[in-house]
């Protein structure tokens, strides 16, 4: 009976470590160790204002500081005023390409970086280097790079955190504000605090703070978790761009940081916002629950603009013209 105890642990243990193994492997099996993306960015040509006056995005890199951004740009022969978008996880600035012609058409002059992490020259290796207050100032960097003395903001998703504290700042540089999925975040987490309805919904930020595991399930198969669940909604030429960025070793760890970094972060302030603000979202959304939404409020003095759509979260992607018709509504208020 021992000697069968004995086998029974061994085979225990070796499934025990096999898993991880098998999970390691294939993970490891699916990156392009070949840096193909790298490679692709570092042939794109330096941001050149006189190179993208059209409303057709031109994709280009933007050095600022000690990093370099891949970037979309359009419409630098305009003359409306100055729009930054800024993605989200995990994404790039591919999801702003419906939105970028319409605003260039419009007269306005827009640049949508792949922020610190998602561009091969701006990822550096240490945890503390994707601090909010870090993603910020890089907005600001690339602002002064590309001649945006003023300009109007949108973000979504991890952008909109890095949006808010930049607003929380109350920048005289930002003319408006346009959030889209992710509230106010002292509304947010007070929701997480005391809401158990958005506790569940927010379940997902401990998961991505763990080390190596969401990694590796996230890249294991060749990305088909993020094929099948994460992008189900998206585009397959959107898809096929992000798993690129993501395929190099050390990008989705990149990428993973921005939650990872997050208890470094100062929390929100309690003065009231004083920059106009829009917020956009879909009220199917997994991830925001309707308190953070309605006590948000709060925090504003009358200048919150509201817009609620029936969809999910991915709001570019299942909702683009609405959600790119509030924005320019938004920023046409306050040029």
């Amino acid at each position: 009976m021992k000697r069968v105890l004995m086998a029974l642990l061994v085979v225990v243990l070796v499934i025990a470590m096999g898993a991880p193994l098998t999970l390691w492997i294939g993970a490891y099996a699916s990156l392009d160790h070949d840096f193909a993306h790298s490679r692709a960015t570092a042939a794109l040509d330096a941001f050149d204002p006189a190179g993208s006056p059209s409303a057709t995005p031109t994709l280009s890199l933007i050095e600022a500081g000690s990093m370099t951004f891949r970037a979309r740009t359009a419409g630098f022969a305009g003359d409306r005023g100055n729009v930054i978008l800024l993605h989200g996880f995990p994404e790039s600035s591919a999801m702003y390409v419906p939105m970028i012609p319409v605003l260039a058409r419009a007269g306005y002059r827009v640049v949508a970086p792949d922020q610190r992490g998602y561009s091969p020259g701006a990822r550096p290796d240490d945890l503390d280097a994707y601090t909010t207050d870090k993603l910020a100032a890089d907005v600001f960097a690339i602002a002064d790079v590309v001649g945006f003395d003023r300009f109007h903001l949108v973000g979504h998703d991890w952008g909109a955190a890095v949006g808010w504290l930049m607003v929380f700042d109350a920048s005289p540089r930002i003319r408006s504000w346009s959030a889209l999925s992710i509230p106010h975040m002292g509304a947010y987490a007070a929701a997480i605090a005391s809401d158990p309805d958005q506790r569940e919904r927010s379940a997902y930020l401990g998961f991505f703070q763990l080390p190596w595991l969401p990694e590796a399930l996230m890249s294991f198969n060749g990305f088909a978790m993020m094929r099948n669940l994460l992008y189900a909604e998206h585009g397959p030429g959107n898809v096929d761009e992000y798993v690129a960025i993501f395929s190099e070793p050390g990008a989705l760890t990149a990428a993973l940081h921005w939650y990872r970094a997050s208890g470094l972060a100062t929390p929100p302030p309690e003065r009231p916002v004083t920059i106009p603000t829009a917020y956009i979202w879909g009220n199917q959304d997994p991830a925001v629950g309707d308190r953070a939404v309605q006590t948000q409020r709060r925090y504003f003095d009358g200048n919150l603009w509201e817009t609620e759509l029936d969809t999910g979260h991915w709001l570019m992607e299942t909702e683009p013209r609405a959600v790119t018709d509030a924005v320019l509504a938004h920023i046409g208020r306050h040029r």
